[in-house]
């Protein structure tokens, strides 16, 4: 690995290259059609037209995504020592891309990867794209808010036994919430088998910067990680990173995988992003982060004084449970205590408010904090809370003990047999499907295989899977998400309540 000193952490080379391009006010006689922003509408240039400014493409000096050996490469090489990597590329197509081209570069048609159920959409069109089959693993549950946690080490090891002829093994770490594991324990197994370990580490591109986070992906000894550096970090919206280290990724194939999956006209103002996003983290992260936390401890204070409200976690900043050692500090889960709000209602009361959140789900929002909030946000927050009380009449009604949330999903209570995903035919629990298709009404879906991914969204975990037996359970929570105004993808069920089945 080439050494970076101090002084190397403190540019930006793709981002300085493009700024001293722009100063220069070259004729441009190449893309994009925007000529630098100047065909943009009148009415749209005040937001546009500096960023349109450096909305490049692959000019001399500029270096190009696909074939780096200028100044992309050189911003590559600084966030590998950034985020403790042997190899790092940007990603101009969010986590999304870094999925599919890990999946795709390490198996073959037919291959077996273990996997934990509770991943995101991506994964599963990952394997769609590779012909690969997926040997589902459990999750744990926390009993507390009703969501999928991570895996246990056990069902790791009985399904290395069963199928040994595996590829390797998928997580997702941390989950939409949060919550984390300790996977040193799983990366030593694996590697013992000569096994790597894949990880969407989509939400943890800020671990490992402050002892009061979590420890990254890379930093336990997994193989090749996917992070969302515009999640966590200040990379605009699209911008990911994906990190290798060891021998057992082949990283010819990721290289290929990604030419082919990423546009041929990346965006250089994500790119740049990207850029400016680890030089903060290389200079600034610690200290970047403590601030954060700060405000993070600000939002728990205000909140321990609203008794209406609960909040996860309660114990700062570290928890453990069930399939969970770690948390992440920033995300904090709020519910209504007395049961007059759903997750959706509170969510929609904060939003008339101004206030925006990550999501809903049947009895929570979750909000997302980074170290770029502010006690600012956290006040306004608060002041919609306690206006929430008032003309909700909340204060006035008496506190109810927890409540479970209704999530859950119904097939995660075993290791699968081999689901093999393939555009062109289907098989699942040794049946094959044809690509016949009929839409039913939900109650008529129970005992028949699901042909849609069914995603309430967010967090995009697919609730059934094409091929996917459909349960009374799961028709049941469908039809509790759909009354409590939760959105799906992948189907028209939340306006039609009818599933595509297989016939």
């Amino acid at each position: 690995m080439t050494t970076i000193s101090k002084q190397d952490r403190d540019r930006a080379p793709l981002y300085d290259a493009m700024a001293d391009h722009q100063r220069g006010r070259h004729a441009n006689f190449h893309v994009p059609g925007h000529k630098s922003g100047r065909g943009l509408l009148r009415e749209a240039s005040g937001l546009f037209s500096s960023i349109m400014s450096i909305d490049y493409t692959e000019i001399s000096g500029l270096d190009d995504l696909h074939q780096a050996e200028g100044v992309i490469l050189e911003a590559e090489r600084l966030a590998a020592d950034c985020f403790g990597a042997e190899e790092t590329y940007f990603l101009v197509g969010g986590s999304t891309v870094g999925n599919l081209a890990m999946i795709s570069a390490l198996c073959a048609p037919g291959d077996i990867l273990l996997v934990q159920r509770n991943v995101h959409k991506s994964v599963l069109n990952g394997f769609m794209l590779a012909g690969a089959k997926a040997v589902f693993l459990p999750p744990s549950w926390d009993p507390h808010l009703g969501v999928p946690t991570g895996i246990n080490i056990n069902s790791v090891k009985e399904a290395i036994k069963r199928y040994p002829e595996a590829k390797g093994l998928f997580l997702t770490n941390p989950n939409y919430y949060g919550m984390g594991l300790d996977l040193e324990p799983i990366t030593d197994f694996m590697h013992a088998q000569g096994k790597p370990v894949l990880v969407d580490e989509a939400h943890g591109a800020h671990y490992g910067f402050h002892e009061d986070l979590p420890k990254s992906a890379i930093s336990m000894g997994a193989d090749i990680v996917v992070q969302s550096t515009h999640k966590m970090l200040t990379a605009m919206t699209m911008g990911a990173m994906l990190h290798i280290q060891g021998k057992l990724i082949n990283r010819e194939a990721v290289k290929q995988r990604l030419t082919m999956l990423q546009s041929s006209s990346p965006s250089y103002p994500i790119m740049a992003s990207l850029d400016l996003a680890r030089k903060l983290m290389h200079t600034q992260g610690e200290e970047w982060v403590r601030k954060g936390l700060q405000v993070v401890n600000y939002l728990r204070k205000l909140l321990d004084q609203k008794a209406e409200f609960e909040y996860s976690f309660n114990s700062y900043p570290l928890v453990s449970g069930p399939g969970y050692t770690t948390v992440d500090p920033f995300k904090i889960t709020i519910r209504e205590r007395t049961g007059t709000l759903s997750g959706p209602q509170l969510r929609d009361a904060l939003e008339s408010r101004g206030c925006y959140v990550e999501m809903a789900d049947a009895r929570n929002v979750l909000l997302v904090l980074t170290p770029a909030s502010t006690e600012d946000d956290v006040t306004r927050l608060y002041e919609a809370l306690c206006n929430i009380c008032l003309e909700e009449l909340v204060e006035k009604k008496e506190l109810q003990p927890p409540i479970t949330n209704i999530y859950n999903l119904p097939s995660l209570t075993h290791i699968s047999q081999p689901v093999k995903f393939d555009m062109r035919n289907l098989q699942n629990e040794g049946i094959s499907y044809s690509l016949a298709t009929s839409s039913v009404d939900v109650q008529q879906a129970i005992g028949k295989c699901s042909a849609e991914m069914v995603i309430p969204y967010p967090p995009g975990v697919p609730l059934l899977y094409p091929g996917e037996r459909i349960t009374e359970a799961a028709a049941e929570m469908l039809e509790q998400f759909r009354a409590l105004g939760i959105k799906f993808q992948g189907t028209a069920y939340g306006q039609t309540r009818k599933l595509k089945i297989y016939t």
